[in-house]
């Protein structure tokens, strides 16, 4: 049992890094609330948004922007006012801003890539990933098709914790799910993961962070260590590196159940933010 586990919102824990990835605001399915009430529980020297956080292919066929996605600006900027360092890498979904890389605006920066450094010394590279999906990069029409597909099951998704909720019952992605069932998705992940690491290796790096799939995991592969965000959409995960430099997979379900068991700290449940 972490001490982040156990943090309650009304007392900020500080770590050093918080990693973020495919948040996908402006999408009906963005988990915007509970991302909200997460980041409130921190007080991170830095916050990595590793890429599609703003659903810039989405918001093109029309704007669907609630007051709970603008809570979750609203709050990375109250961090980055209060001194934590926010940087922004790009993703294939908000690559609009591919175009402003570099830029910094106070404490926050714009960038396609990074590389941070564990409190323990670890050179890690922070990339969203969609470099390395092969759909993605040349056969766009495939990826939108498949946007399309990914999207109806989010929203057969969405319906099934509604209903969980009124039952009482805590969240739980039907697509996550399907991904560790459909051979192909196990297929796909294995590639992107295997891709990765390989340029990670090949450029020296110890590990890399990274996105993109939606599929959370700390894990070795040969000689880096593999580190997915995984998003805010399906599983509700966040990595969290503590002063010692150990990172930490967070996961929403894995801390809704942990609360359940413990009578004495449920009111610490991340709840929607007002």
């Amino acid at each position: 049992m972490s001490s982040a586990q156990l943090a309650k919102p009304s007392h900020k824990q500080r770590v050093r890094t918080l990693w973020i990835s495919d948040v996908h605001l402006g999408t009906r399915d963005c988990q915007a609330e509970h991302l909200a009430s997460f980041l409130k529980r921190y007080q991170a020297d830095k916050v990595y948004l590793v890429g599609d956080i703003i659903d810039g292919w989405r918001l093109k066929g029309g704007i669907y922007w609630p007051q709970a996605h603008t809570n979750v600006i609203r709050r990375l900027l109250t961090m980055s006012k209060r001194g934590t360092e926010v940087i922004y890498v790009t993703g294939n979904h908000d690559e609009f801003l591919r175009g402003y890389s570099s830029l910094v605006l106070g404490n926050i920066q714009l960038v396609d890539e990074a590389e941070h450094v564990t409190a323990d010394g670890r050179r890690l590279l922070v990339i969203h990933g969609d470099q390395f999906d092969v759909i993605t990069r040349y056969h766009r029409w495939l990826a939108f098709l498949g946007d399309s597909a990914y999207e109806f099951t989010l929203t057969l998704n969405r319906w099934l914790n509604h209903w969980r909720r009124r039952y009482g019952y805590g969240y739980w992605s039907l697509s996550a799910y399907l991904k560790h069932k459909v051979k192909s998705a196990v297929n796909f992940i294995s590639d992107f993961e295997e891709a990765i690491a390989h340029e990670c290796s090949k450029r020296g790096f110890n590990g890399v962070v990274c996105g993109h799939i939606h599929h959370a995991e700390i894990r070795p592969m040969g000689e880096v260590e593999y580190l997915n965000c995984g998003d805010w959409v399906e599983s509700c995960s966040a990595l969290i590196e503590h002063l010692d430099g150990h990172i930490e997979l967070y996961r929403l379900a894995d801390d809704q159940a942990l609360q359940a068991q413990l009578p004495g700290v449920a009111e610490a449940a991340i709840e929607p933010a007002a």
